[in-house]
């Protein structure tokens, strides 16, 4: 009887690896990922990668309206996987086949940021932290890396660079950033204090969860997407949801909303948010209006505006409801402003 020695092999090789410990056995596949690899090994074919130390998918950590998974090594290092980062940072996802560590890279070198970005961040962006999750492996960058970001993008706002379809990244970083602050001395003073130890586990989490949900009150979308929508259609404008809105419309916005809400809304409103040099107002006028009067009254002014902006079947015949329904007032009306904000 012929035996196949390919046969033969493989029942030796099959021996050969029942009689190999774990670690022989890791060493030898690492060994040979880079012999097939070399430079270009993938993630995982060594073992040298640091693993969670406490964390898991089932605990994330609550921004707000957003979880995000992140993990503390077992070098210390407290980390954030690379999609929650976007997902922190209100990052719409990209097309498929982009690596999400790219999609920040892109980001960060933008017109707007790049001259802002240190080589450090750079850096660290490019080159994300590989870490075990149990049986898998994943990527992700330092917790303070996503200070680092809101940092970049805030002052990239302040210098009048950012691009208009960044800004609702910009009002995430600002709310994030004061949150952390909050958050950060809180936590100070229960170190210095031993009440660290005392604490609720979860406590700080849910402080951080309660800070930022006051936060997103201040940049919830307050103009609703059917306002513009009807805008566009009345003024004969094609509208796109993602179009970048006429100049002009901030002159009728301002004629058909914040001049109706009461006698001298609009200066005032204008006067606490001053235009930069570039010509833009860095804050929405909407967010000086106060949250018990000033507010609400808006969100009631808007909702029948859009009313009568749908019954409408142009401009002129909108203008003249709107004259009759909600005048311009002549009558002294306050209250409606945050008058700790002075």
């Amino acid at each position: 009887m012929t035996t196949d020695p390919s046969e033969m092999g493989k029942k030796g090789g099959k021996a050969r690896a029942e009689k190999l410990s774990k670690e022989e056995k890791s060493r030898i596949a690492s060994v040979a990922a880079r012999a097939r690899w070399g430079k270009d090994a993938p993630s995982g074919a060594e073992d040298d990668v640091p693993e969670v130390l406490c964390g898991s998918p089932d605990r994330p950590m609550r921004l707000g309206e957003v979880e995000v998974a992140c993990y503390v090594l077992d070098d210390e290092r407290r980390v954030i996987i690379q999609r929650g980062m976007m997902t922190a940072l209100d990052m719409a996802q990209g097309t498929a086949g982009r690596g999400d560590g790219d999609r920040l890279s892109r980001f960060l070198a933008t017109k707007a940021l790049n001259s802002l970005v240190s080589k450090e961040l750079r850096d660290v962006i490019t080159s994300p932290i590989r870490f075990k999750t149990g049986s898998s492996l994943a990527y992700g960058y330092e917790a303070t890396v996503l200070a680092d970001i809101c940092d970049v993008v805030l002052q990239a706002r302040k210098d009048g660079t950012l691009h208009y379809q960044q800004e609702h990244i910009a009002d995430q970083c600002e709310m994030l950033l004061r949150a952390f602050a909050k958050v950060g001395i809180v936590a100070l003073v229960d170190e210095a204090t031993g009440y660290q130890y005392v604490r609720q586990r979860d406590a700080l989490e849910r402080l951080l969860e309660e800070f930022l949900s006051e936060e997103l009150r201040r940049w919830v979308k307050t103009f609703p997407g059917a306002y513009f929508r009807e805008l566009c259609r009345l003024r004969g404008v094609p509208f796109r949801p993602d179009m970048r809105l006429p100049q002009y419309f901030g002159h009728l916005t301002n004629d058909i909303v914040y001049k109706r809400l009461a006698p001298g809304v609009l200066q005032a409103l204008q006067e606490r948010s001053p235009k930069n040099d570039q010509g833009n107002r860095p804050n929405k006028l909407h967010q000086w209006l106060s949250e018990n009067m000033g507010h609400p009254k808006l969100i009631q002014h808007l909702g029948a505006v859009i009313a009568l902006m749908r019954v409408s079947e142009d401009w002129a015949s909108f203008k003249k409801l709107l004259d009759q329904a909600a005048a311009i007032p002549d009558a002294h009306q306050g209250g409606l402003f945050n008058q700790d904000d002075d």
